[in-house]
């Protein structure tokens, strides 16, 4: 085996599991591909002692302290592929290099799959944006929008006039039963219910939303819910997967280990709802799992 760990992934759950595995001085490898969920967002908010430091910068203290250990490495590639070999895994990264390892944790997070309306990439984690939590902080008490993808989309508007008075609910050609429509107006929300056809303003701003049947709502953000893209690694790797609102994302126990022995999976692969917190609590829990898995083997 080249190395006792691979982790595939270098933000905030891989490089919170490696963090665990170099200082019990084991040999560990992170391999990752530089294409973060959050590379779109000016600032990370609600990280306890990070709030509103831009998420590279965080991640770059992350990576600096984890190569003052002698056990780590971080190898700037992407993995193409995994199998179960006698003894671990066999990776092949773009390129042919082949690495292999005893224990695996997947951390590479997930990847958004925007809706086809114009103009929502250009504007992804400045204008549109997918957490309240993360980002409403910054819009408080200005014009907001909801884009509704799916039927619980209307709980996200209920919820996102916390914090503005002047929330708008684009059902987006989503039918709203007469109960959700009861709740939203008594939240003061207003509702339309056509299709969104583009976005207004000059990129990454937003200043309205066009819908298909002319009207224009104001609005300078909106929220909108991606559905995100499996894990290819877990699907090779055999490993079980769970539905959630969004998406798959791979099953684990409370440990981080997925349904295939040795294998963890932490952040956002492996989570929903999602949030650079969890992402590294996860990452410390498959980290010091994956080491008692083999001191205990």
């Amino acid at each position: 085996m080249d190395t006792d760990f691979i982790v595939v992934g270098g933000s905030f759950a891989g490089m919170a599991a490696a963090m665990q595995l170099a200082r019990a001085n084991r040999p560990v490898r992170v391999i990752d591909a530089g294409q973060p969920r959050n590379r779109f967002a000016a600032a990370a908010h609600g990280f306890v002692g990070h709030d509103g430091r831009a998420p590279h910068a965080i991640m770059a203290d992350a990576r600096r302290q984890l190569l003052a250990y002698p056990s780590a490495r971080v190898i700037d590639a992407t993995v193409e592929s995994a199998v179960r070999i006698d003894g671990g895994f066999d990776l092949v990264l773009a390129g042919g290099e082949r690495m292999s390892a005893r224990r695996l944790i997947l951390a590479s997070g997930v990847v958004d799959q925007f809706p086809p309306i114009p103009g929502v990439r250009e504007r992804w984690g400045t204008s549109i944006l997918h957490c309240p939590y993360c980002h409403g902080y910054e819009f408080l008490g200005r014009r907001l929008a909801v884009i509704g993808m799916m039927p619980m989309s209307a709980h996200m508007a209920q919820l996102i006039a916390e914090w503005s008075p002047h929330v708008t609910y684009c059902a987006n050609g989503i039918a709203l039963d007469p109960e959700q429509e009861k709740v939203l107006a008594a939240r003061g929300i207003r509702i339309e219910h056509s299709k969104v056809a583009a976005l207004g303003g000059v990129a990454p701003a937003l200043d309205g939303i066009v819908l298909d049947d002319g009207t224009r709502v104001p609005a300078d953000a909106a929220f909108l819910a991606t559905q995100v893209s499996a894990s290819p690694l877990a699907q090779q790797l055999g490993c079980a997967f769970d539905e959630g609102p969004l998406g798959l994302y791979v099953r684990t126990n409370e440990f981080q280990e997925t349904t295939v022995a040795g294998v963890f999976a932490a952040g956002d692969v492996a989570r929903m709802p999602h949030n650079a917190t969890w992402a590294a609590a996860d990452g410390v829990t498959a980290g010091a799992a994956a080491h008692r898995s083999l001191v205990f083997a």
